[in-house]
């Protein structure tokens, strides 16, 4: 039997009964785990009786054990029968006696109540981007620098130019000088094919160690294509002017994406802002564990350690500075976390099965793999999680679709 005792906004207590059938089942059983698991001397594994088990053990370890998987069993059931929806909870009470039944009270931080703004009032102050002539002609230029060639000059080596070179060791490679380390930049420019120079090597405080021997092989430029009909023609396009008219869609269709993006983001901003939520402490310490847990991964690729990084913190007077700091993101991604999810319980978007396998297949792909695959890497609550995911994007698009 469980039953709520006190409630104050998402702090709930809960008294939760075990008859004495149930606790002596329990017990039973967690005998005979137990009895597979201990070395008893003078019995086989698993075959010692249970009282000797229970002797070897001692009494008051068991009630420990018994108390802690009687609460394992029953909470579930119970907060599921109140219709709670726990996101951490603690055993404040508890009582066991011989013969008699389990009693205990568990604190329950449970999913906090959400009421959201009146959002179809909000006014969303968000430019649309402009598309440009010069933009145009700036994307007309990237393309020609994507489709330029290296082709080989008779001439000294420039700021912009490839060098093509032979170490003493015989091994051959090209530099891109634009890219080169500026010592190695310094030994190249000016020189031709033929040249032989001495590159420095330097070592991590910047000290000259050694010289290497290197053979320029050959300087080579990029040669960007004319911008004319005949370029236009290689890009599948009927004319300059059509590659033009193209390239101007293009960039009108990348505007309007970024503009609805940012709509998105300010309308969410807006709606986290102004929800009413009583946020549980444990959700924003689990929040603050994931953003450390993404910045650990960010630093790692960086060649430096979260540890390191935090002493570092803390030697410059700057570690409670950063902690404040993560405390207010993790606060910002909850409310947006919790108003999204408020939504789309408002909207309740549909979701065909036809656009949902069209969804997984998305996914699959941005992971290299099937949808069959897919499915058993994320398992089945894994596949809900996607789910509830994509209905609040939905439920977003669909909101800012009522607003002016």
């Amino acid at each position: 039997m469980a039953e709520i005792l006190e409630r104050s906004g998402y702090l709930v207590k809960v008294r939760v009964e075990v008859p004495a059938e149930k606790v002596e089942a329990s017990y039973q059983a967690l005998l005979k785990d137990l009895a597979k698991r201990v070395r008893i001397p003078g019995f086989r594994p698993g075959k010692a009786p249970l009282k000797v088990v229970e002797a070897r053990l001692g009494r008051e370890e068991l009630m420990a054990d018994l108390k802690e998987r009687l609460v394992e069993e029953t909470y579930p059931k119970a907060v599921r029968e109140l219709g709670l929806l726990p996101v951490a909870a603690r055993v404040v009470e508890e009582e066991l006696r011989e013969g008699e039944g389990f009693r205990y009270v568990a604190e329950v931080e449970n999913y906090p109540e959400v009421r959201l703004p009146d959002w179809r009032g909000f006014a969303l102050e968000v430019p649309r981007p402009e598309v440009t002539e010069e933009m145009v002609e700036r994307a007309l230029e990237e393309l020609r620098q994507r489709y330029a060639e290296l082709v080989p000059v008779e001439r000294e080596a420039q700021e912009e130019d490839h060098v093509y070179v032979r170490t003493e060791e015989g091994v051959e490679f090209p530099i891109d000088l634009s890219k080169a380390l500026p010592h190695v930049r310094e030994a190249l420019l000016g020189k031709k094919a033929g040249d032989v120079v001495p590159v420095p090597v330097l070592n991590e405080k910047g000290e000259k160690v050694r010289e290497v021997r290197t053979e320029v092989l050959a300087v080579k430029t990029l040669e960007l294509p004319e911008l004319d009909e005949e370029f236009a023609k290689t890009l599948e396009a009927e004319s300059l002017e059509d590659l033009r008219a193209k390239v101007r869609e293009s960039l009108l269709r990348q505007a309007e994406a970024q503009y609805q993006e940012a709509r998105e983001r300010a309308f969410l901003e807006k709606l986290a802002e102004g929800l009413e939520a009583e946020i549980p402490p444990s959700m924003l310490e689990a929040e603050e564990r994931h953003l450390l847990e993404r910045l650990a991964k960010d630093l790692y690729q960086k060649g430096v350690n979260l540890e390191a990084y935090l002493e570092a913190l803390e030697a410059k007077g700057e570690l409670a500075k950063f902690k404040e700091e993560l405390r207010q993101e993790a606060l910002k991604e909850v409310r947006r976390s919790l108003a999204k999810k408020k939504l789309a319980e408002e909207l309740r978007p549909g979701l065909t099965e036809e656009e949902w396998q069209a969804y997984l297949q998305g996914v699959a792909r941005s992971y290299g793999l099937s949808v069959p695959e897919l499915k058993e890497e994320f398992g089945e609550r894994g596949l809900e999680t996607l789910k509830a995911a994509y209905l609040q994007e939905k439920a977003l698009r669909l909101a800012l679709a009522e607003l002016p």
